[in-house]
């Protein structure tokens, strides 16, 4: 089945990258949550989308403030995510910074229970990526990208993506079409499409074969992929 990644968890009903958030998504079927990783100054892989946190008045930049001053303003650290939710989901990651790749592979593998096998990093930086593939072999990575950013012939991307045994690429779902995924799968690289807000959105990918959604409102996302799936 089609993966539903609730973006940044329920956003629509939770403030963003919070427990709460994550939590509520997986109350409403998703069965993948994302967000994305930074490190704090204590080297703990903390889950926020910018690196700066508004606190009130102030301004909090992550790589200069401690993982328990980030928790106190609701920035979650991702052994928290796993600490308070398990590991019974797919997890996607946006790698806002080189430095946190490695550590957020240690602390999937600390987690256990399968979940780095659940793990899907994600990446516009090639060699990142085939950095992460030589460093671990379970987890999944991801090429997010934009179509235009892709400077070779699209066949030749999808071979070198083999080639660096990269899982899946993801792109925005208005520049997918069922011939390019078909495309990517027959390399063996999964087709992902984020900003899938509406179902109407949803079910045009869906038809197309797509293998992972995101959306901010999991519910919606959830009765589609059921719904096509059934």
């Amino acid at each position: 089945m089609t993966i539903g990644f609730a973006h940044r968890g329920a956003r629509a009903y939770e403030r963003e990258n919070t427990i709460d958030a994550f939590r509520v998504a997986l109350e409403q079927g998703a069965t993948g949550l994302e967000s994305d990783a930074w490190l704090a100054a204590d080297g703990e892989v903390v889950l926020v989308h910018d690196d700066v946190v508004r606190a009130g008045l102030r301004r909090l930049h992550v790589g200069r403030t401690s993982s328990d001053e980030l928790a106190a303003h609701r920035v979650p650290r991702l052994r928290d995510l796993y600490e308070t939710l398990g590991t019974g989901f797919e997890l996607s990651l946006d790698v806002k910074e080189h430095r946190a790749a490695l550590p957020i592979v240690d602390v999937a593998r600390a987690a256990g229970d399968g979940a780095p096998a659940r793990l899907w990093l994600c990446s516009g930086n090639a060699a990142l990526l085939e950095e992460l593939r030589h460093a671990d072999d379970d987890v999944r990575l991801v090429h997010s990208t934009r179509r235009k950013r892709i400077a070779v012939p699209v066949e030749r991307h999808a071979a070198e993506l083999k080639r660096l045994r990269v899982d899946a690429i993801n792109l925005h779902y208005t520049e997918w079409t069922k011939g390019l995924v078909a495309l990517f799968h027959r390399f063996g690289v999964r087709a992902f499409a984020w900003d899938t807000q509406e179902t109407r959105q949803l079910r045009a990918v869906l038809e197309m074969g797509i293998d992972a959604v995101y959306c901010d409102r999991p519910d919606r996302m959830m009765a589609a992929i059921i719904q096509w799936s059934s």
